[in-house]
């Protein structure tokens, strides 16, 4: 198999580029190695997952842009999927400067999929969010304890693919995701691309560099080990479902494996694999005896208190499951961290 990898040099591209590469595929990495510009951070070492790929023979690594179309057209051909892991990825960015938010997240979104279509491309996978539910996640009742918010019982199994996304605040980055993730469906309808699209929760693991404004789980880590300061936007009490890296491949795997035409995931580590800000620094303390300096401030736009994936219907049609805990997930990043220091 020939496979493309938009975002390569990322975080779950890089991850998605290896477990095919190990499996002896051809794989194609396109990067334009631009995250610390989009997120308007200095990030160390913004080349480490590039470099990490150049040991794979069969990885031949590009430099460019998705907002390429011709580029885009050029390393597609003969490709027989595509998986689209490029994209702005932070909230924040997106309310500063939402023209490059759109254009790397909507018209790279649209660039992949016209290049699928001319190129006769039979599978993509795509990195959608929760995000496209947008404020309408507040609107569900919650319950709260000293650590966290829970949502009340209709929901206490995450949100389904079929929640309302209409009518709602969802920031410019849920309305760009939003629409890659409504083309890549109609394109897969139309044109006979079998689209998987995985609207993701928090996904964490190894060779992530977390930043404050996005992968919180590894920006945590990252800046409890270094006894760098953490800020907590609202209360602390915010409740994702965290999925590790290794199993959210293993999903994408599963659906470029069956023979399922269009499948649209709620995709993260469900009701049962869940951590609040507050409960992640405590295993962070537990696990390396550092108790970093937090400081509060206020919520930031559209923030869901709570947001947990409803599994139900990618453990049932893919027959996928999480298979790493939490605590064994924010284990090995701290043991990745530890032994990594300098690239931090």
């Amino acid at each position: 198999m020939k496979i493309l990898v938009t975002g390569g040099a990322g975080f779950i591209g890089s991850h998605v580029a290896e477990f095919y590469a190990e499996k002896g595929n051809e794989v194609v990495v396109l990067d334009n190695l631009s995250r610390d510009k989009l997120l308007n951070k200095n990030i160390a070492n913004k080349e480490y997952n590039w470099n990490y790929l150049k040991k794979y023979k069969n990885v031949k690594l590009i430099k460019g842009d998705i907002r390429d179309f011709e580029l885009m057209k050029k390393y597609s051909v003969d490709c027989d999927t595509i998986v689209h892991t490029a994209a702005q990825t932070a909230v924040t960015t997106s309310v500063t400067n939402p023209s490059e938010d759109f254009s790397s997240n909507a018209i790279g979104t649209f660039n992949m999929l016209e290049s699928a279509r001319i190129n006769n491309v039979k599978k993509i996978v795509y990195c959608s969010t929760n995000k496209v539910y947008g404020e309408n996640v507040n609107n569900v009742g919650i319950t709260q304890t000293s650590k966290r918010y829970n949502f009340e019982d209709d929901y206490k199994n995450g949100i389904p693919e079929n929640f309302p996304i209409d009518l709602c605040e969802h920031t410019p980055y849920g309305c760009s995701k939003l629409t890659g993730d409504i083309y890549c469906q109609d394109y897969s309808r139309l044109y006979g691309i079998s689209a998987g699209i995985f609207r993701m929760s928090c996904i964490y693991g190894t060779r992530q560099f977390g930043v404050e404004d996005q992968g919180w789980v590894a920006w945590f880590t990252i800046a409890s080990i270094l006894k760098k300061p953490i800020t907590i936007y609202g209360d602390g009490k915010q409740v994702r479902d965290v999925l590790y890296i290794k199993d959210l491949i293993n999903a994408y795997n599963q659906f470029l494996e069956s023979k399922i035409k269009t499948g649209v995931y709620n995709m993260g580590g469900g009701s049962k694999n869940t951590l609040s800000l507050l409960e992640l620094v405590e295993t962070i303390k537990d696990l390396t005896k550092i108790s970093p300096k937090i400081s509060y401030s206020d919520w930031r736009p559209s923030d869901q208190k709570v947001y947990i994936s409803n599994i139900a219907k990618v453990q049932k049609e893919l027959n996928w499951k999480p298979t790493v805990t939490p605590k064994d997930g924010v284990a090995k990043l701290v043991e990745f961290v530890n032994n990594n220091k300098s690239i931090f």
